[in-house]
Parts: structure tokens; C-alpha cells; sequence
């Protein structure tokens, strides 16, 4: 097969069509995926307002005084629930909501390297089963003690964490070039709407049944999810046997010069030294700073300085999220149109989203701490603050396949180990910081992370790249295809 004739192939089958085909097939399922790998990450800080017993602590019902003037929520009547509760201290809570991360943070690499040697479909497939049957197991660890819900909560970040790799492996072997931006962030909205949908829902679940039907009824959701992935998902186009033929010849020319032959060889020196590689690291960590930060903390931050109980206002949380997945979906859309019809160079695509998407949420996160006892300037800085990080999707967050897309899960899972730190320090030093909840207080905690994200955006502008680099193609034809 000569240059010209791929090229010609390439042309002649480049206009296979979006509905009905299997990489857009895929890219929904991944999302759906994903949607309930977030629903049941998060669904344990709602649950957890019912599992404590608050009749023998001194928290009182009442606002317990804020900085600004409380704002008033409609009573709602009290049910009864049958549930069990527990007696357990604020140090032993915060074990139990992190614990999480312990797991997560272990699977990231190996979970790249498995995908790459036994596939994504079936690690993925798996990974989430296992988190969706220890999340139906959570009621019952909970009864048995602390430690044991601890270890269930460890145990299903192990599974989730080999989520993204195994994902981005699968990407590597079924996104065309030119449509990476538009599939990738299709199937990651799929975390968004898991955070936006999980954290009001949650709240209901346990106002109208009880805490436990939180877990049965996302789990349950999780189950169908796994069965629709075994049935419908395949590793690479050449193994789906209902792909059309068109499809197949068009996603495989595209990638014919961009995925290495062998993946029995890992050239790891090359990937630890690749300076483009550590720029998306860096750029990663700083983003996700500032998005744990707001995720784990906004809560606190509507409560105890502007008065302002999230709880009970479930649309209010979710907007950051809802806005953060418009942005992530238009913002891909546009980049594949810069590079396919504008012909701008990925690298110059990636770094300017990724600048819009961290200087942006960066800018408007100070913007917040300004805005005084003005809560609606307040709520509507921070939702504009997490919208405008949707853009970074098609930034620095999809680069792993431009640089290396055949070891794109293994460089995915590098990134991801660093960005996981982020969720196990940054509300926890933040929460050091604001011991007494004043403005001022908060004013450092977004000045803080205002900072990591600006030299994030700027370490990577100066780093980045969007071509592939030459240690991550060994041979420029695939054998076989």
C-alpha cells in the first residue's frame, strides 16, 4: 500500500456518516458509562446527611450563623424513615467521603497498561461492574461497621479508576483524527450529568424512601448499563461484527500512520521524559484543583458564608455541572471544526482551549470571593467559574491520544494518577484555611487555586504538543487491517 493510495482511501471514505454508526454508538454508551461511575461516586455525600444519628449530636436544625443573612427555605414535612443511622464523628465521615481516592489513585496506571495488553472493553466493562455491585453491598458494609464501609468505598475506587485509561485505550483504536474533540466529549459529558442528576435525586431518594435506595436504585441503573456494554461495545472496528464496511475503512485509514504495530513494547523512558506528556500533567493537576475544590467545598461555601443551604436547593448545585457539560459538548464541536474545515493546527487548538478553559473559571473563582452578601452575583461567578472549565476538554484533557495514541491509556493513566492528588489534599488544606468561614478567609482558598490554575495554563501554552511524538509509532503501517 503506497502513501497515495491511502491517501486516496482516506478521501473516498472519509465522509462515513454519524447517525447510526458504531463510534457514535460507542461514544453514547461510554457516556452512559460514565454517568454512572460519577452518580455513584457522588451519591455518598448525599446519603450521608441521613446515615448520621443527629438526635444525640449537638448540631442543631437552625442556621448556625453565617456571614451573610440566612435565606429562608420552605419547611418540608418530616417522614419517617427505617433505616438504620450510625453515630459516627466528623474525622471518621471524612474517611469514609475520601476513602475513595485511595483506590482510585491505584489503578490509573496499571489500569492503562491492562487495557493496552487485555483490552479496554472488558477492563472497563468489569471495572464498573465491580463498582456497581459493592455500591449494592454499601448498606450492608455500613450495618457491619465504619471499617468495613471504608474498605468497600476503597475497593470501588479500585474499580473506577481503571475507567479513563481503559476508555482513552478504546478511543485510541476508534476515534478518526479529525473527530476526537466531538466523540470524547460526548461520552465524558456522561460525568457531568452523573453529578448533576445523582446529587438532587440522591436528596429525594432519601426524603421519600430512605438512604439505602440510593445505592439499590443507582446500582440497579448500573447493571443495565453493564449488560448494553457487553452486548453492544467491541474493542476495535475490525472485531465489530455489525460496523459497516465504509465505517471500518474510514476509521482505520485515518489512524493507519498514528497507532504503533506492537504493544508488547513500552517504550517507558521515552514516556516519563516526554516534556509534552508532563505539560499535560501539570496543566491536569491545576485544573482539577480548582474543580475538587469547588466540587467537594461550594456546599460550605453557599452555607456558611452567604447564608445559603444547598441541600435543599438541588438545581442550584447542579448548574456549575450543567454548564460545565454545555461548554464541554459546543467547545468540541468547534475545535474539530477548527482543525477539519480551518485547517488550525491541533496544537494551537489545544493550548487555546485550554487557556479559555483555566484562565476563564480562574478569573471568574476570585470574581466570587468579591461579590459580598450578594449571593445571586455570588452563585452565577462560581457557575460561570466551572462552565468556562468545560472548554478544557478539548484541551489539554484529550492531548494524550494527539501525542501517543497508542499508548494513550498508559500517558491517561500517568496524568490522572497526578490529578487524583488534587481530591485528596486541596479541600483539605482549603478547609484548614477557612477555620474561622470569613470572606477574607475564602478570598486565599480562590486566590490559591486561581494560581495553580494560571501557571498550569501557562505551563502548558509554553509545552504542549499536538502531534504525535516519535517514540509512540514503531512502524508507520498496522500488519492485518
Amino acid at each position: 500500500e503506497t502513501p497515495l493510495l491511502r491517501g486516496d482511501q482516506e478521501k473516498r471514505v472519509q465522509r462515513a456518516p454519524v447517525c447510526c454508526s458504531a463510534r457514535y454508538g460507542l461514544a453514547v454508551l461510554s457516556s452512559f458509562g460514565f454517568f454512572v461511575v460519577y452518580s455513584l461516586r457522588v451519591n455518598l455525600s448525599v446519603a450521608m446527611v441521613d446515615m448520621l444519628n443527629t438526635t444525640n449530636s449537638h448540631t442543631s436544625s437552625n442556621h448556625t450563623g453565617s456571614v451573610c443573612p440566612a435565606h429562608s427555605n420552605p419547611p418540608r414535612p418530616i417522614r419517617n424513615h427505617t433505616a438504620s443511622v450510625y453515630n459516627w464523628d466528623s474525622e471518621t465521615q471524612g474517611w469514609i467521603l475520601g476513602s475513595f481516592f485511595y483506590g482510585y489513585i491505584l489503578t490509573q496506571i496499571p489500569g492503562g497498561y491492562l487495557a493496552g495488553r487485555l483490552g479496554p472493553k472488558w477492563l472497563l466493562g468489569f471495572g464498573i461492574l465491580g463498582t456497581v455491585l459493592f455500591t449494592l453491598l454499601t448498606p450492608v458494609a455500613a450495618d457491619w461497621g465504619a471499617g468495613y464501609l471504608i474498605a468497600v468505598r476503597v475497593i470501588e475506587g479500585i474499580g473506577e479508576g481503571v475507567t479513563f485509561p481503559a476508555m482513552y485505550t478504546m478511543w485510541a483504536a476508534w476515534a478518526p483524527p479529525l473527530e476526537r474533540s466531538r466523540l470524547l466529549t460526548i461520552s465524558y459529558i456522561g460525568a457531568q450529568l452523573g453529578t448533576v442528576i445523582a446529587l438532587p435525586l440522591s436528596g429525594e431518594i432519601c426524603f421519600y424512601l430512605d438512604w439505602t435506595y440510593v445505592f439499590y436504585l443507582f446500582g440497579a441503573v448500573g447493571l443495565v448499563w453493564f449488560v448494553l456494554w457487553a452486548a453492544l461495545v467491541f474493542n476495535s472496528p475490525n472485531d465489530h461484527p455489525r460496523i459497516s464496511e465504509q465505517e471500518r475503512l474510514y476509521i482505520i485509514s485515518s489512524l493507519k500512520n498514528e497507532l504503533s504495530t506492537s504493544t508488547d513494547h513500552i517504550p517507558w523512558k521515552s514516556i516519563v521524559t516526554s516534556v509534552p506528556l508532563w505539560a499535560i500533567v501539570v496543566a491536569h493537576f491545576s485544573y482539577n484543583w480548582t474543580f475538587y475544590t469547588l466540587l467537594t467545598l461550594l456546599p460550605t461555601y453557599m452555607k456558611d458564608v452567604l447564608g445559603f443551604s444547598i441541600k435543599q436547593n438541588g438545581m442550584l448545585s447542579a448548574l456549575p455541572y450543567i454548564g460545565c457539560a454545555i461548554l464541554a459538548v459546543l467547545s468540541g464541536q468547534l475545535a474539530d471544526y477548527l482543525r477539519e474545515k480551518r485547517n488550525c493546527p491541533t496544537v494551537r487548538v489545544r493550548k487555546a482551549f485550554s487557556l479559555v478553559g483555566m484562565i476563564g473559571p480562574a478569573i471568574f473563582l476570585v470574581a466570587a470571593g468579591y461579590t459580598g452578601c450578594n449571593y445571586i452575583l455570588a452563585v452565577s461567578f462560581l457557575t460561570i467559574s466551572s462552565s468556562l472549565g468545560g472548554v478544557s476538554a478539548s484541551g489539554f484533557n484529550i492531548n494524550h491520544l494527539d501525542i501517543a495514541p497508542s499508548y494513550a491509556g498508559i500517558l491517561l493513566g500517568i496524568t490522572n494518577t497526578f490529578a487524583t492528588i488534587p481530591g485528596m489534599v486541596g479541600p483539605v488544606i482549603a478547609r484548614s484555611l477557612t477555620a474561622n468561614n470569613t470572606m477574607e478567609e475564602w478570598q486565599t482558598v480562590f486566590y490559591i487555586a486561581a494560581a495553580i490554575n494560571l501557571f498550569g495554563a501557562t505551563f502548558y501554552a509554553a509545552f504542549g504538543q499536538g502531534s504525535v511524538q516519535p517514540w509512540a509509532v514503531r512502524t508507520v503501517f498496522n500488519h492485518g487491517d
